[in-house]
């Protein structure tokens, strides 16, 4: 079995476009895209699922079954379901979709495919099975990127295709994804998009480099020596970095090193099934930077949402935060005014499609697409932020038509813009490749030799530790007990 491209020229909804591709893809080969973001892996990996107006060139393939698991997957299926939820308008009563419904979808016998000996091992494997019966809108965005991975799995596909399969994963379902792959590619044909060169298989037989939609090179995994200059190409040693300095018309950070800026005390979150978290006390004090860790489903971005004032439950606990007790009269942009926010969701929700320069503009004002006329300096200084991240090219081109990993880079900086007391960035590097994930933790750690600017950092990957961060909370997986290691604060 193969799948061949010949001379093929590819659109993708106006946002990304493949150019004169001649590429073969043959069983017993196994491929990693390389790139940098923007460059098109996603893309070419999408149009081998068969995505995509083809304006010329040939496709042909053997391939009976073709799955795809990708970060537009992810979006695609989560908008279907949001779709539900309008359905008000029409005056029907919306009935959201079970977690085993959206699995079984579209799968052939799906009646009984859910009792199979290979999906039960799934479930078991990914820690799934107490899921099936929760709403599907209602998965955290690490437990909607499993069950993409098990409805692919179960479709038994002859060419899997997948991009970025480990961000969002915790460190022990990355771990169980490798091994399951690892037997996997005996009898199947799977291309990888990855960013990071730690995560490529030892089974990968040929890279691909994609640049500006095309099709660059391609590089034998056996040819030591290629695979070497084309690891140092994709590799930056990074400068050191002065981050752009703060527009004081806006920023609001009064704060001096050491005073208390967050404290919770014997918070809890609790659900009829069950406490996530139970009895937690937690003291940020401005100049202290945090790692948060913890496996899927342990409550990071609920403990996240209670700071943030997000989660229903803050004002039933005990938190205080900028000066305020949770529940005495204080607004929600009084608490946000002071945070600068990244997550997974907050970025597969983003949907305004002004300008990369807009988005950027956006981080003075706490506001989704920009409503107010900025300042001249605060145009100066969102350039500044724009060509620390190596954007500032696309300052006038509309978000949407951005690659993931290129939206992604921009709102880490719409966030950094104020230069907030808080940082808060849920999994920042997800969907960067190698150069900007690079300049991405250098600027992270830039932000760490502050004493100005706090950090809460959540993370899975071992490699993308910040140097300036030394202080650790950790969620127990299965039990709402914490773990947190403090280290002392800088005078």
């Amino acid at each position: 079995m193969s799948i061949h491209l010949s001379d093929i020229s590819v659109d993708f909804s106006q946002q990304f476009s493949v150019k004169h591709v001649t590429w073969s893809v043959e069983q017993g080969q196994h491929w990693v895209l390389v790139g940098q973001n923007g460059a098109g892996k996603s893309a070419l990996a999408a149009l081998l699922a068969g995505h995509g107006e083809i304006l010329s060139g040939m496709l042909t393939s053997s391939f009976k079954r073709i799955a795809l698991v990708s970060y537009e997957a992810q979006q695609a299926l989560i908008a279907k379901e949001r779709e539900k939820d309008s359905a008000d308008i029409l005056d029907v009563v919306a009935t959201p979709s079970t977690v085993k419904q959206v699995l079984c979808e579209d799968l052939h016998e799906s009646a009984n495919i859910i009792d199979s000996a290979w999906c039960i091992r799934l479930l078991a494997l990914f820690e799934f099975s107490n899921l099936l019966a929760r709403n599907f809108i209602d998965l955290s965005t690490g437990e909607t990127r499993k069950l993409l991975l098990i409805k692919a799995l179960l479709s038994q596909p002859d060419l899997l295709i997948l991009d970025e399969p480990f961000d969002g994963l915790d460190s022990k379902m990355q771990d169980n994804l490798r091994e399951l792959l690892d037997e996997l590619h005996k009898d199947i044909c799977i291309v990888f998009v990855l960013n990071r060169w730690s995560e490529i298989p030892s089974f990968i037989t040929h890279y691909a480099l994609v640049v500006q939609g095309k099709l660059q090179s391609t590089v034998n995994a056996h040819d030591n020596d290629a695979v070497g200059d084309l690891q140092r190409l994709l590799s930056l040693q990074h400068d050191d970095f002065v981050l752009p300095e703060p527009d004081l018309n806006v920023t609001r950070n009064q704060y001096s090193a050491g005073e208390v800026i967050v404290k919770l005390t014997s918070v809890g979150i609790h659900y009829p099934q069950g406490a996530i978290i139970e009895n937690l006390s937690w003291e940020i004090k401005c100049g202290q930077h945090w790692q948060l860790s913890g496996p899927n489903g342990s409550g990071k971005t609920c403990l996240l949402q209670l700071i943030s004032g997000d989660h229903p439950q803050c004002y039933v606990n005990d938190i205080y935060v900028f000066g305020y007790q949770r529940g005495t009269g204080e607004s929600i942009w009084d608490i946000k005014q002071n945070i600068g926010f990244l997550s997974n969701a907050f970025h597969l929700s983003y949907r305004v499609n002004c300008s990369l320069l807009h988005v950027i503009l956006s981080g003075f004002y706490d506001s989704i697409g920009l409503y107010q006329q900025p300042s001249k300096r605060q145009t100066f200084l969102a350039k500044k932020w724009l060509t620390l991240g190596g954007l500032m090219e696309y300052e006038n081109t509309p978000f949407q038509q951005l690659s993931f990993g290129d939206q992604r880079l921009a709102l880490i900086l719409r966030a950094m813009v104020k230069h907030p007391p808080l940082l808060i960035l849920d999994e920042p590097c997800n969907g960067l490749d190698e150069i900007n994930r690079q300049r991405i933790l250098a600027v992270i750690e830039t932000i760490a030799l502050s004493d100005k600017t706090s950090i809460i950092y959540v993370n899975h990957h071992s490699d993308d530790v910040i140097g300036g961060i030394h202080n650790y909370i950790m969620l127990e997986g299965g039990s709402p007990d914490a773990k947190i290691y403090y280290a002392p604060i800088k005078a």
